[in-house]
């Protein structure tokens, strides 16, 4: 499971206009129809609650930034947009009920997104059936070849990500690797082609550990890894867990980050032009934070509105792919998120949605963002 919000933006713009085109104007669940002028609905199927509980928000934020453009463009052959959160809560016998439960109450789906490693084995079949179309966040084996024509997949196959993360230690010269990954279902699909992998290409798993969601330390696995002295951690864990884990090492290291000067290989996160061993990693300058006023997001409520942040910064190239994280909290229970993301030369243009259950009213603060 990834977090590629703003392909995901644009997949959402495109698959919708296939699908309205398909249908004359008319649109709808299951071959149903929606009169002209009606609106449409985008579901956001993932997990709202749970251990990754971060991932239904994130899309759901996606999900508004491409619709209000759309909307503000016209919409689509006279239909405007609207998004929808079903909560899997990341669990395929949660998942179930709450698709089907969808699919009763929903006249004017029109699309389906999210459907994540934890939940897509489970209702991919489900949707398909419906002849509903689904663009989702799944890199599982069982999808690496056709056998629900509905089903679109926005990732790369999982086996190919942790065959990448193995050339990347071979490239920096890595000969012992530690494994730590969380306990879902999207990030243990990664463990076996990894050390399948580590294997062939003559690399040292010097130790295997699971990171429970749901802990609050990981003072035991950062000990074990500590103890098997890696030169590098490949890792896969949602929402605190890895910092958590990353924090905790240092700790019981001396404050020396990682044992035997071990870098972090995490999805996402490496650099080809990067200097090996630095820290951070610098992706053409274009890496850093950036204090910010007057954010109006003081009046973005659960109900998809979003607000513009432009960050300068002349070390920003034109089209590069970038990606933003306050480091400042928002307020309890609001889950302000980047939709999309813009780059230019010198700038790059951040639209946020709060994608939670809350009214936010901090509108000053810092936030990191990084592009490649």
């Amino acid at each position: 499971m990834k977090l590629a919000t703003a392909g995901l933006a644009l997949v959402l713009a495109l698959g919708l206009t296939a699908c309205a085109s398909s249908s004359s104007g008319t649109t709808g669940t299951g071959g149903s129809s929606a009169p002209s002028g009606s609106t449409l609905t985008i579901a956001d199927v993932a997990p709202f609650s749970g251990p990754d509980a971060a991932l239904g928000p994130t899309y759901l934020a996606t999900c508004y930034g491409a619709t209000t453009a759309i909307n503000n463009a016209g919409g689509v052959l006279g239909h405007k947009l609207a998004c929808k959160s079903v909560d899997t809560r990341g669990d395929p016998a949660d998942a179930v009920p709450a698709v089907n439960q969808m699919f009763a109450t929903t006249s004017s789906l029109a699309l389906v997104i999210g459907c994540t490693s934890d939940e897509a084995a489970s209702v991919v079949p489900i949707i398909n059936s419906h002849k509903m179309a689904m663009f989702c966040m799944t890199g599982q084996s069982e999808f690496d070849h056709v056998h629900f024509p509905y089903f679109y997949r926005l990732v790369p196959p999982d086996l190919e990500e942790s065959y990448a993360m193995v050339a990347i230690a071979q490239e920096l010269h890595y000969k012992r690797i530690a494994l730590a990954f969380g306990n879902d279902i999207g990030s243990q699909t990664f463990i076996q082609p990894a050390i399948g992998a580590l294997k062939k290409a003559g690399i040292t798993l010097t130790t295997n550990q699971t990171l429970d969601l749901s802990a609050t330390t990981f003072r035991t696995e950062a000990e074990a890894i500590i103890q098997s002295h890696p030169d590098a951690i490949m890792t896969e864990a949602l929402g605190s867990a890895d910092p958590t884990l990353f924090s905790e090492i240092q700790q019981l290291n001396g404050g020396a980050g990682y044992a035997g000067a071990a870098q972090n290989i995490s999805l996402g996160s490496f650099c080809q032009n990067a200097a090996a061993g630095a820290t951070p990693q610098v992706c053409n300058g274009q890496r850093g934070q950036v204090a910010y006023t007057g954010l109006v997001v003081a009046g973005l409520a659960a109900t998809g509105t979003t607000a513009t942040l432009v960050v300068t910064d002349s070390s920003v190239l034109a089209n590069s792919q970038c990606t933003a994280n306050f480091i400042t909290a928002f307020t309890a229970g609001s889950a302000i998120v980047p939709a999309t993301a813009v780059a230019t030369a010198g700038s790059v243009s951040f639209l946020f949605a709060n994608a939670g259950t809350t009214t936010n009213a901090v509108t000053t603060g810092t936030m990191a963002f990084n592009c490649i």
